[in-house]
């Protein structure tokens, strides 16, 4: 059993992996028929939108095993760099492809679309590069982390980039069609490589304490998620996401939490 949160780890990392294989394979091709003498086209939309899904596995199981690891009370220095290897490839390198196809996708919708260098796309990998210095960071500041976080948790910014393919397939309220432009990527691209390595202290899930003047923020998000799923669909990612931003800038932790840090 003391086996069993590495396992989860890198149940973590293989979900990774997978969504990295179906993010690269979510593009446009032409496929021959045999039996017709022809080629048809195949699009990527499904394989986008299980390469988010992937994701959202990873994160499945980089929750379990930080419950195991507690239930279990085993904790150690290769358990830790485990977790933010595998958090890196499920969480930064991956959302990274997700972004380089939509990248590609909207420039290759653009008139001079055979002319655009394949430069346009690279940016997307700011997202990994960020990623991977929010996690070093994180692996030598974590006893000043106990109850908050120091920038944006990189598995937050994961699952709110494998919303949009999920976002792209459904098209809530046309919501996908803004996911279309390429300074919107651009942009966004931006915020989320700012926000990991950012001073913001975002709070934890889990509360310092099971009183309201602790969990206050957490209760709140949970109570939004659970109205926002039903209505929004996929869409309600980037609405918690936002609150989650808006919540953190605004709680305090109460002053005897805060001291146990």
């Amino acid at each position: 059993m003391k086996h069993l949160p590495n396992i989860l780890t890198l149940c973590n990392l293989v979900c990774g992996c997978i969504a990295i294989v179906f993010a690269l394979d979510s593009q446009p091709f032409r496929v021959l028929d045999a039996a017709n003498n022809g080629y048809y086209w195949v699009y990527g939309t499904e394989q986008a939108y299980w390469a988010g899904v992937f994701i959202a596995a990873a994160a499945l199981f980089d929750l379990l095993d930080g419950f195991a690891a507690r239930a279990l009370r085993v904790f150690s220095p290769i358990g830790k760099d485990l977790d933010s290897l595998a958090d890196v490839i499920s969480f930064g390198v991956a959302p990274a492809m997700i972004l380089f196809k939509m990248l590609w996708a909207s420039l290759m919708a653009e008139p001079k679309a055979m002319d655009i260098n394949m430069l346009a796309m690279a940016p997307a990998f700011l997202v990994a590069a960020f990623a991977a210095l929010r996690l070093a960071r994180f692996n030598i500041t974590s006893d000043q982390q106990k109850w908050s976080f120091t920038g944006m948790p990189v598995p937050a910014v994961g699952i709110l980039v494998a919303s949009f393919p999920l976002i792209n397939f459904y098209n809530p309220y046309n919501l996908g069609n803004a996911l279309q432009g390429k300074w919107t990527i651009y942009c966004l691209i931006a915020v989320l490589c700012w926000l990991m390595v950012s001073k913001i202290q975002f709070f934890k899930l889990m509360p310092a304490k099971w009183q309201v003047k602790y969990m206050w923020p957490q209760i709140l998000l949970l109570l939004v998620a659970l109205a926002a799923l039903p209505l929004l669909n996929a869409a309600a990612i980037p609405v918690l996401f936002a609150l989650y931003i808006l919540l953190s800038l605004v709680y305090k932790a109460p002053q005897e939490a805060a001291t146990q840090q």
